[in-house]
């Protein structure tokens, strides 16, 4: 079948206009479905880093809204295994515009770049922050996205926190995921708060010894407040993010049925494609099999030229979900998702092997239908 390979790949071309609709079809569906493999990849299937490994979260067991006393932090510090624990409150906020979305967390900064040490930033910017009550640091991403430097100010205006909140950057970190973010003293946001607000903590980030001791560590601090009047959810990194994710509903449905229904789609759009190409070729068989070509060379170089077609659109749509892939990654929401790999091999097989058989099954019928016409009525054919 090797040998008819030019005749197939010529074939494919013989109506461009069409044949470029159709690759540009098979792109756009592969290129969503790779989108959405890869996040669900990360979500459910990809292994925690080794930073996030060491790193469990508590929360309140009611919701993630819900807070919790800040003095758990003293006895959970306590159950051995824990290294180094750090509150973390979830701002909120506006940034200039509302449109303006990204994290904004109050932190405690002497422990921020101990407990996140895939952070990176100069120790002269670190030891600033740390010693600036009203300092904050933000992000890369976002310091390049509203072209913000070291000594800037910036202003939120709260709503969880009511009020409005000046700070000066301190310092711009580094980060292997998206990195607009912003974080900024704890003690700050409780001074600017009456006092029926303060001593409360929105989540725990504990670091701890080894990865195996996670869920000794977790249940012994959740048994510790079981009968407390605000008791706690010990989660995994991982966990803990996913909760995010999940406010928008069953997310790991939605993912499959948005890949099921992209791929039944384009299945159509090529079964409709390929059967008017094949309709428009009968009588080429009849020419092609009066010059000694078989059923089976005809079932082959249809099928291989839908094949050829698909895998292209496949290819190319692989390439452009890992430009998304990493927009997304980039984005504000990629600080709540664990780390997605722009180019995943196992995405570019699924992709690529799943254009592939969509172009064979697409064709089959029409391909089996051609192969079995006979010459008489291959020629007798008006197109």
């Amino acid at each position: 079948m090797f040998r008819y390979l030019p005749l197939i790949l010529k074939n494919c071309w013989r109506n461009r206009r069409r044949t470029f609709l159709t690759i540009a079809s098979v792109s756009i569906s592969m290129c969503l479905l790779g989108v959405m493999i890869a996040m669900y990849h990360a979500l459910y299937l990809s292994d925690a880093t080794p930073e996030q490994a060491l790193r469990i979260v508590t929360r309140n067991k009611v919701s993630l809204t819900v807070a919790l006393p800040e003095s758990y932090k003293n006895h959970v510090k306590q159950i051995p295994g824990v290294r180094e624990v750090m509150i973390s409150n979830w701002f909120g906020g506006t940034y200039k515009d509302p449109k303006n979305f990204f994290a904004r967390f109050a932190v405690d900064p002497d422990k921020l770049f101990t407990v996140y040490k895939e952070l990176k930033i100069p120790d002269d910017q670190r030891i600033a922050f740390e010693r600036d009550r009203t300092g904050c640091v933000i992000g890369r991403d976002l310091a390049n996205k509203f072209n913000i430097k070291v000594g800037d100010r910036m202003t939120l205006t709260g709503d969880i926190y009511p009020g409005n909140y000046d700070f000066t950057v301190r310092g711009i970190f580094d980060s292997p995921r998206s990195s607009e973010e912003m974080y900024f003293s704890r003690a700050y946001l409780e001074l600017t708060l009456p006092e029926r607000r303060r001593g409360n903590a929105g989540v725990f980030v504990t670091v701890i010894d080894q990865p195996s001791s996670a869920s000794r560590i977790g249940q012994a601090i959740d048994n510790e407040y079981r009968n407390a009047t605000a008791q706690t959810k010990t989660e995994s990194e991982q966990a803990y993010l996913l909760g995010f994710v999940s406010m928008l509903g069953n997310v790991k449905v939605f993912l499959i049925a948005i890949c099921a229904a992209v791929t039944f789609t384009i299945l159509l759009v090529s079964a409709n494609t390929m059967a008017m190409s094949v309709r428009e070729r009968v009588r080429e068989v009849g020419v092609l099999k009066t010059l000694g070509f078989t059923n089976g060379n005809i079932l082959g170089m249809i099928l291989g030229e839908a094949v050829t077609i698909s895998l292209l659109g496949g290819t190319i749509g692989f390439l452009l979900s890992t430009v998304l892939t990493g927009g997304l990654q980039h984005s504000p929401a990629g600080g709540f998702l664990p780390p997605i790999s722009p180019f995943e091999p196992s995405v570019a097989v699924t992709c690529i092997l799943t254009a592939g058989a969509i172009g064979l099954i697409s064709s089959l019928v029409p391909a089996v239908g051609a192969s079995r016409t006979t010459i008489v009525e291959a020629l007798r054919s008006t197109d």
